[in-house]
C-alpha cells in the first residue's frame, strides 16, 4: 500500500510542470514565512532536497537572510539514526551514498534537537492529520520520536490524501503547508 501511494505521488509529482512548481512553491513559501513559527524560530532544520522533492533552497536562503540558524541532517546509514548540523555554506557539503547532500562533520557542528525551533520534515505523501509517507528510511520518525519542537511539510495538493498507512512509531508533523492551504494537525 505505501509502496503504491509513493508510486502514485511520484508519477502526479513528475507530472507538473517547471512554470507550475515555480508558481505553487512561491505561494507555500509565502504561507511558510507567515507563520509564528517560523517568524519566531531562531533556528530552522530542514534537508537539502533533489529530484523531485518540493526546492528548500528558497526556504534556506529566506532563513539566512533573516538571521536565522540553518541545520540540516546527517544521516548514518549503519545505525539509521540522524543528527542536524549547522549549515553556512556549501563548500561544508559532500555527496554521500544515493547522491544525497549532507554536511561535512569536520566543517560542521551538531545542533541538538532542543536547540531546533522548527523542523521542515520532507515526506512523498501525507494525510490531513499530519502522518507522512517518507523515502523509506525512518529516520526522520526515528528523531521526531525525541524532538519536543515545531514541525511543518512542505507538498503539492497531489501528495494530500485523505488517510495514508501509519505504524505506531509513526510521529505526525504539527502543520502541512501546501499551495493553497495551511493545515493544522490535531493528531
Amino acid at each position: 500500500m505505501k509502496s503504491q501511494l509513493r508510486k502514485k505521488t511520484m508519477e502526479a509529482l513528475s507530472a507538473v510542470s517547471s512554470e507550475d512548481l515555480i508558481q505553487k512553491t512561491a505561494r507555500m513559501y509565502k504561507h511558510l514565512f507567515s507563520l509564528p513559527g517560523w517568524q519566531n524560530a531562531s533556528t530552522i532544520a530542514v534537508t537539502i532536497s533533489r529530484g523531485l522533492e518540493i526546492p528548500t533552497r528558497p526556504v534556506i536562503e529566506q532563513a539566512w537572510k533573516e538571521g536565522k540558524q540553518v541545520c540540516i541532517p546527517k544521516c548514518d546509514p549503519g545505525t539509521k539514526k540522524m543528527q542536524f548540523r549547522t549549515y553556512q555554506t556549501d563548500d561544508q557539503l559532500e555527496t554521500v551514498y544515493a547522491g544525497l547532500l549532507e554536511p561535512m562533520i569536520e566543517k560542521t557542528k551538531e545542533v541538538k534537537p532542543s536547540q531546533i525551533d522548527l523542523i521542515v520534515v520532507p515526506g512523498v505523501c501525507f494525510d490531513t492529520d499530519g502522518f507522512r509517507i517518507g523515502f523509506g528510511g525512518g529516520y526522520y520518525d526515528r528523531f521526531l520520536s525525541d524532538y519536543k519542537g515545531k514541525t511543518v511539510s512542505l507538498l503539492l495538493e497531489c501528495q494530500l490524501f485523505a488517510h495514508v498507512p501509519r505504524q505506531p512509531h509513526d510521529i505526525p508533523v504539527h502543520k502541512l503547508i501546501t499551495e493553497d492551504q495551511i493545515i493544522s494537525c490535531f493528531s
